[in-house]
């Protein structure tokens, strides 16, 4: 009987563990971040290659924002964290967000 008991708890413990959520990172326009700066940080913080860091930037100042990656929530806010830090000690400043996908 006591092997009936902990099988449904284990059954009961795997129902309740999930994937955990994606986050998209998204970069905001604005009118005095330069757009080498925004490339650099496509490239230096979300390791994008030079033609995705453009077509990203442009994304940006055309559309007012772009979703630049997607990760689990520790990692996104990790990324919106450096983003935020780097503009600061730049002095620009760049917005930077995520929000659940």
């Amino acid at each position: 009987m006591a092997e009936k008991v902990s099988s449904n708890i284990e059954e009961s413990v795997i129902d309740e563990i999930k994937e955990p959520g994606k986050f998209a990172v998204i970069l905001h326009n604005d009118h005095y971040t330069t757009m080498d700066f925004v490339v650099t940080i496509l490239k230096e913080v979300f390791r994008k290659t030079p033609a995705e860091a453009n077509k990203l930037m442009l994304d940006v100042h055309r559309n007012g924002w772009s979703r630049v990656a997607v990760y689990p929530y520790d990692i996104a806010a990790t990324k919106v964290c450096q983003v935020e830090n780097r503009s600061a000690q730049a002095g620009f400043p760049l917005k930077c967000t995520m929000e659940k996908e």
